[in-house]
């Protein structure tokens, strides 16, 4: 095997493809990237056995062949190398050789022969996305995947079309992340669990421009297909919890308010907080029909203030973890945000003053 390509294109793949691989796995040959030549390129894969990332670099090929090597070591050799262009050997017992000007490595590799193969997916189910509406949407939900094994499909992030809008729900048991894009009329349906892993991974490859990203699906497997690089996820089977059934239609207190005076006032409280314990909650009070008090109460110290507010409803006293009100808040663009509270036991949601492109659900915490 012989190739010769620019350092830039090879450490850029490189450090695209190791997002998938898990450095703890007990199958030695899962800690390297397969290396495999193909017609003026050179492919690396990186696969834990449930997330698989392929890339293709540009490449010069003299000999043909495939090679597996350790990620890491792979990696910190073609950072460190000079700017310039980069002459791959490898011999027939798998040792790799790397010149890239007056430098030159040896390094041993595996046979690329017995390297799991990635499921193939065939192409006739397939959506086509803008990469930034996509990655938008997973940033927006992700935070809130459930990271409790024993719960596997809360794991994972539930895509949806009703052939209209796109929506990616994610439930941990405390709260729930939802957010919604209107994709047009036609546009085909699905409903698929993906591991939060694999989702997270995609949304570090994805553009932030509105250049197209393909998904392919089957019913045990998804593709994501970005053109020079392509990420491949198993499906979590089953169904996912039926989110619109703890959505409450009625609630007793409808609250506007501005998310970023709200966002700050509770950052501010959560710093006498210094933790998750649930006996340490910000707590949001109305003292009266325009004004909510934002206070908390630790060893620490203690923290009070008030913001303005326009209400409908009942007056509220509930406490909740700030995290969680902080993760939705800045996870939110709009300057102002509509809260429904149903009484103290009751999910607190947020969503747009106006639509429906969101919704933030967050258990209160018992007192």
């Amino acid at each position: 095997m012989k190739f010769f390509c620019k350092k830039t294109d090879l450490s850029e793949a490189i450090s695209i493809v190791i997002k998938a691989i898990n450095r703890n796995s007990t199958v030695k040959i899962l800690d390297g990237i397969l290396i495999e030549t193909g017609e003026n390129k050179i492919k690396l894969t990186g696969y834990d056995l449930e997330t698989g990332i392929e890339a293709e670099v540009i490449a010069d090929v003299f000999e043909e062949g495939s090679v597996v090597v350790e990620s890491k070591i792979f990696n910190d050799i073609i950072r460190k190398l000079p700017d310039e262009n980069i002459d791959i050997k490898v011999d027939s017992n798998f040792k790799m050789s790397i010149t890239s000007g007056s430098v030159n490595f040896n390094i041993s590799g595996l046979d690329g022969e017995p390297y799991p193969k990635i499921p193939s997916i065939e192409t006739e189910n397939k959506i086509v996305i803008s990469q930034n509406i996509l990655k938008n949407m997973i940033n927006h939900t992700s935070f809130a995947v459930s990271t409790d094994t024993t719960r596997a499909k809360l794991t994972g992030l539930n895509l949806i079309s009703d052939g209209k809008n796109l929506t990616l729900v994610a439930i941990d048991g405390f709260r729930m992340a939802l957010n919604r894009e209107d994709m047009g009329e036609d546009f085909p349906e699905m409903n698929y669990i993906i591991p939060g892993k694999s989702m997270n991974e995609l949304s570090k490859i994805l553009s932030d421009e509105e250049t197209e990203v393909v998904v392919y699906h089957s019913s045990n497997q998804i593709l994501f297909d970005l053109g020079d690089v392509r990420l491949i996820s198993r499906l979590i089977q089953g169904d996912f919890v039926n989110f619109e059934s703890i959505i409450v239609k009625n609630p007793k207190t409808v609250m506007t308010i501005s998310r970023k005076n709200l966002m700050d006032s509770i950052e501010r409280a959560a710093l006498i907080i210094m933790t998750d314990d649930r006996r340490c909650p910000v707590s949001l009070a109305m003292t009266d029909e325009s004004t909510l008090m934002v206070s908390a109460h630790t060893e620490r110290g203690d923290h009070k203030e008030n913001i303005d507010i326009k209400v409908e409803g009942e007056m509220i006293d509930i406490d909740f973890n700030s995290k969680y009100f902080i993760d939705a808040l800045k996870n939110i663009e709009d300057e102002e945000i509509k809260i429904e509270f149903n009484g103290s036991q009751g999910p607190c949601i947020i969503t747009p003053v106006e639509g429906s492109k969101y919704i933030y659900l967050i258990l209160p915490i018992r007192r």
